[in-house]
């Protein structure tokens, strides 16, 4: 499912180029006719929109494979940057190569380190490939286009194949079928709709015994569901950990309440977004 939004004519940074996943769901989410700001990084991602270049980001934050993408929690909090929105997809991996290659013929891939990680029991059949990590999918497969390059492979969706003239050598090599990324839509600005059920905070808490458990019973209290945890060092002070926990609610009330509670109880509280809950129902 995705989030409606009105089309405007601003830019929409993707962390990659079109034919990325990132590519995907900004077109899915916004429209084909979107104006893309490509970035190959996520920090070039997260600068092109605190910058003003782009009005919107759409960025990676965790796969059912391979977990949360932690440096990007850290980033949308250090840029004070809000989530007002997500979208969930089906990652389909496919591992392509010049028109008329063989496996055989393939003596690299070259791909986002996700991706290889997420296809690593297919690599294991064929241990004469060398793995490279890159910056992105999409763009290992234009620059197999452009120059090229016999015996290297890209590992990316069906369009970036279609967009760069590759054949597919190799469908659906990804080891797990149901293959997820979660994806949220950043903005500078907070979101002020209606209908939100869900939001993702951020808090620090005393380390003293029972501090997260007394936490969790008052969102438990609160009629809040917790739909995520994860925990991060404060660089700043050794053995103190940041919290990024996920909630849902059905009540407006509820949510309010829990939050005036967590302030209390935390060192620090921010609210990183509120935004509709893409997997309701």
């Amino acid at each position: 499912m995705f989030g409606v939004f009105c089309f405007m004519e601003h830019k929409i940074a993707i962390q990659g180029i079109k034919g990325s996943y990132h590519h995907e769901v900004a077109e899915q989410l916004f429209g084909s006719a979107i104006q893309l700001e490509e970035c190959l990084s996520f920090d070039a991602l997260v600068a092109s929109v605190t910058s003003g270049a782009a009005s919107t980001g759409v960025m990676a934050l965790e796969n059912s494979i391979a977990g949360s993408i932690i440096p990007n929690y850290a980033l949308i909090d250090k840029h004070n940057l809000h989530i007002v929105d997500e979208a969930y997809i089906r990652i389909e991996h496919q591992l392509m190569a010049l028109p008329g290659t063989q496996i055989g013929h393939i003596n690299e891939v070259a791909s986002h380190p996700m991706a290889l990680l997420q296809c690593k029991d297919f690599f294991a059949l064929h241990p004469h490939i060398k793995l490279i990590e890159d910056a992105d999918t999409a763009e290992v497969a234009r620059r197999i286009a452009k120059n090229k390059n016999t015996g290297l492979a890209a590992i990316a969706s069906k369009k970036a194949a279609d967009l760069y003239g590759l054949d597919i050598i190799a469908a659906d090599i990804h080891s797990i079928a149901n293959n997820a990324t979660r994806f949220v839509v950043v903005k500078t600005n907070a979101n002020n709709a209606a209908d939100c059920n869900k939001a993702s905070l951020k808090f620090i808490l005393d380390h003293k015994r029972g501090s997260l458990a007394t936490v969790l019973n008052v969102l438990s209290d609160c009629k809040i569901n917790l739909t995520k945890i994860q925990s991060m060092p404060v660089v700043e002070t050794p053995w103190k950990y940041s919290f990024f926990v996920d909630i849902t609610f059905a009540e407006q009330f509820f949510y309010s309440k829990s939050i005036q509670l967590l302030e209390i109880m935390t060192e620090s509280l921010k609210v990183l977004g509120t935004y509709k809950n893409q997997l309701d129902g």
